[in-house]
């Protein structure tokens, strides 16, 4: 059975050990954060709270007998560093970072990272071609307690901006875009129904009936605001 540690238990992380767990995957999950520790408990192999730039608490958790090292820090670009140079040192076997832009990418893959991973943009590319692929339901797990989805527009936002609904505010959502059908005419003169799909809809961008709403949110989020009628 494969044995993998993940570093840093932030949404990226975490989603990590989450699903690496549910595939049968051993998982060791590190972090500062004992609130984090104490979560990804639930379904790691073992979880453990210490300082994963300190060599010597990484090597008692038997951090070089893993098969595989993820780490998920990204904004502490110094701490990200230092952890890889760490694990390479200690010879993991294979090593997998995450970044937030190609500079910091760059640089982890010259001190000896086998892949690195930019959740960010690659999360975007999958929205982005969810959204060109019409008559799809997409719901994307970003985590165990955020995701995308597409729901219906309620029936008391028809009418409405997006401004006056102020979501953010009220429900603690993010609106990414709209997606509504369009009466079409092909070149044969031929009537039909296609999608219009307004991405980053303005405030002052009104809502109809039969709009389909992206957003992204804590998964309660999204299911109070699938329940407004």
């Amino acid at each position: 059975m494969k044995q993998v540690a993940v570093i840093g238990l932030g949404r990226f992380g975490m989603s990590v050990v989450q699903t690496l767990s549910e595939r049968g995957v051993q998982v060791l999950a590190i972090d500062k954060n004992e609130k984090l520790v104490e979560q990804a408990s639930e379904f790691a192999a073992r979880a453990v709270q210490l300082e994963a730039t300190d060599e010597a608490a990484l090597r008692d958790v038997g951090i070089q007998d893993m098969d595989a090292a993820v780490v998920g820090i990204g904004r502490n670009i110094s701490s990200s560093i230092l952890i890889t140079l760490l694990l390479k040192q200690l010879g993991v076997k294979r090593i997998i970072c995450k970044a937030l832009d190609q500079l910091q990418g760059k640089v982890i893959e010259k001190l000896g990272a086998d892949r690195v991973v930019y959740p960010e943009k690659e999360m975007g590319a999958r929205v982005a071609e969810s959204l060109t692929a019409p008559g799809i339901f997409e719901h994307i797990k970003l985590s165990s307690s955020h995701a995308f989805m597409e729901i219906d527009v309620p029936k008391s936002f028809e009418g409405k901006t997006v401004g006056e609904l102020a979501l953010r505010t009220r429900y603690g959502i993010q609106l990414v875009a709209v997606k509504r059908e369009v009466t079409q005419i092909d070149k044969k003169g031929k009537v039909g129904v296609g999608e219009n799909i307004i991405i980053a809809p303005t405030a002052d961008d009104g809502l109809i009936g039969g709009d389909r709403l992206v957003v992204l949110g804590k998964n309660e989020d999204i299911e109070k605001l699938k329940k407004v009628k």
